[in-house]
């Protein structure tokens, strides 16, 4: 379609001409997914129709107990420090964003009165400012009105980098945020922003109140209360925590929705690993809702046959994939392991990479683990579609990697294991504790052996090895091993977050206290370059040509192996209605779950 007769279409919709419904549907049979169609549709300033969620009211003795188990144990309750996702979900039954996004990448108002567009004055041409009027009424859980004082002071607190905010990114390019009222903010950049619907949405918008984190910004973020106690504005209200193992709420009666939520008390339990999560739910039905059924699909096809529950397949844009560590894990300098101004000794060699790419048998991976669950892929960005690249592919050869390794001069001595300069081709291999990673570590390790590669593996427990502790040297984010294997989430219908993670300022640090999104240290001019330009380019196909060469430069280096594009997998006991969203943490509509009688 040409670009005359796309911006057309967008004007109907606009003038009411054409129904959001049948644009979406229309680029849907162009090849374009509805996600993409959707954000294309809030990036050109259409208003979005009011999004219902199915709901009932509970009955009159009450909606009883909701038990949510998560293998991954929460470690903490503030949603700016939360670097895995099972923190921003024991975060989001406290916390709420200014709006979230629905299935079909739509922005649903949740803390906000409405979506900014052009018709309501919340977006300007030029792309420098945003106007967000904020919902009334609606107070902290300990009787305090929410304001835009709030909404202000969290872009202060996350952008300040004495604050280690994991979600800095996604407010230190934010030029302003003022109180217009005390119900409005605008949104001020320096330059023009085509993605404005960042901060404040979705995982990394969660707003904390500013009455309690005040005295707490910068420096001192880490010594506040709140951080394991939260006052929220969501429909739970904090009752206990015990990080590692549980977190308990109970029901707002002062929740700003009318009639919500509808259970009285919830749990979330963290723990244990996936295999026992997924039977708790859907054979024994001793839990209602299992998160991230990380589990062969061959062993969730056996406990749902009749069992108590069902698991649900939604698609995402996360990524299963490997990283190779850009820096020396074993040499300290500046008083930091896996510094990002050292080089790995193996890895800095393109061949060794290039070889172990080779090595890793997606395909087999993907039939014989997830199943369902997932697609094998070279792509470490694979959707929205509009942004998946048709120029990477995959392939397993364990001959190829072999001569790749024989050329660039590592020779296999007596025992079998390569050398270059005396220097052995062994590595260690990491990655968190559950059966179908530890099967993936397996079946790497085996195609290595054959190259004449020795891989040491590592397992460690998920809510040590996803832990935002910065005193444990075993957390991912540490990377103090020479491989890694763990999944990152795609958060929202947009890449400009998610891609961020390998710009050269967000590499993790001691300085940072290890909260920069780049874990794998791997750092590229072009790719600062690109980025910074993606970031402020408002035509969207240009902007698109530009993550599609992100992904290609990231990929092709070979230091970051995608393996599986993940759709997200829950374990739903039968009766239990909740609203899932690819884009957005599962407990995003945590309000309105409900169960069927």
């Amino acid at each position: 379609m040409i670009e005359r007769e796309l911006r057309n279409q967008i004007a109907d919709v606009r003038a009411g001409r054409l129904s959001r419904r049948s644009f979406v549907q229309n680029m849907v049979a162009l090849g374009l997914t509805a996600p993409m169609a959707g954000v294309m549709l809030t990036q050109s300033g259409v208003a979005m129709a009011e999004t219902a969620f199915p709901y009932k009211e509970p009955p009159k003795a009450g909606g009883g107990a909701v038990r949510l188990l998560l293998w991954q144990a929460p470690t903490l309750l503030n949603p700016h420090f939360a670097v895995g996702t099972k923190d921003q979900e024991a975060c989001r039954l406290f916390y709420e964003p200014l709006a979230g996004w629905d299935q079909d990448g739509n922005l649903v108002p949740i803390l906000a009165a409405e979506i900014p567009t052009k018709e309501n004055d919340g977006l300007k041409e030029d792309g420098l400012s945003v106007v967000w009027k904020l919902k009334q009424g609606v107070k902290w859980h300990d009787g305090t009105p929410f304001t835009a004082d709030d909404v202000v002071f969290n872009w202060e607190y996350a952008k300040n980098p004495e604050t280690s905010a994991v979600s800095i990114g996604s407010y230190k390019d934010v030029r302003l945020v003022e109180k217009v009222d005390d119900h409005t903010v605008r949104m001020t950049f320096a330059e023009p922003t085509p993605f404005w619907a960042d901060a404040f949405v979705s995982a990394y918008g969660q707003i904390i109140p500013k009455h309690l984190f005040a005295e707490f910004i910068g420096g001192k973020s880490r010594e506040a209360p709140a951080n394991l106690k939260p006052v929220g504005t969501g429909p739970y209200l904090f009752a206990d925590f015990k990080p590692g193992d549980t977190v308990l709420g109970k029901r707002n009666p002062s929740y700003h929705v009318a009639g919500r939520p509808y259970f009285d008390t919830i749990e979330m339990k963290g723990g244990g690993d996936a295999v026992s999560a997924a039977r708790a739910v859907l054979q024994t039905g001793e839990y209602d809702y299992g998160w991230n059924m990380q589990v062969e699909d061959e062993i969730l096809q056996k406990l749902e046959n009749g069992g108590q529950g069902k698991v649900s397949f939604v698609p995402t844009g996360n990524i299963e994939f490997i990283g190779l560590n850009f820096s020396d894990p074993n040499v300290e300098v500046e008083g930091q392991r896996a510094y990002y101004k050292t080089r790995h000794p193996l890895f800095s060699d393109p061949a060794v990479r290039a070889a172990i790419n080779l090595l890793i048998d997606r395909a087999s991976v993907q039939k014989f683990i997830y199943g369902r669950a997932g697609n094998a892929t070279a792509n470490f960005l694979n959707n929205p579609e509009r942004f998946r690249s048709k120029s990477t592919s995959f392939e397993f050869n364990i001959e190829k990697a072999n001569q790749i390794l024989e050329t660039a001069g590592w020779k296999k001595g007596s025992d079998g294991i390569r050398a270059k300069d005396g220097k052995p081709l062994r590595f260690v291999f990491q990655t968190s504790i559950n059966s179908p990673r530890q099967k993936n570590q397996a079946i790497i390790k085996q195609a290595c052996q054959k190259a004449g590669i020795d891989v040491e593996l590592k397992s460690v427990v998920g809510s040590v090895f996803f832990s935002s502790d910065t005193a444990n040297a075993d957390t991912y984010s540490h990377f103090y091993c020479d491989a890694e294997m763990f999944q990152t989430t795609m958060t929202q219908p947009d890449p400009q977050f998610f891609m961020n993670q390998f710009v050269s300022t967000e590499v993790a640090t001691k300085e940072n206290k290890w909260q920069g999104r780049n874990i794998s240290r791997w750092q590229n001019k072009e790719y600062d370059e690109v980025f910074k330009q993606a970031q402020h380019e408002l035509d969207a196909v240009k902007r698109a040509a530009m993550y599609i060469k992100l992904n290609d430069l990231v990929v092709d280096d070979h230091y970051i192996l995608p393996e599986n594009n993940r759709l997200r997998a829950t374990a739903l006991k039968k009766g239990l209605v909740m609203h899932e969203s690819g884009w957005d943490n599962d407990l995003w509509q945590i309000a309105n779950w409900y169960r069927e009688s």
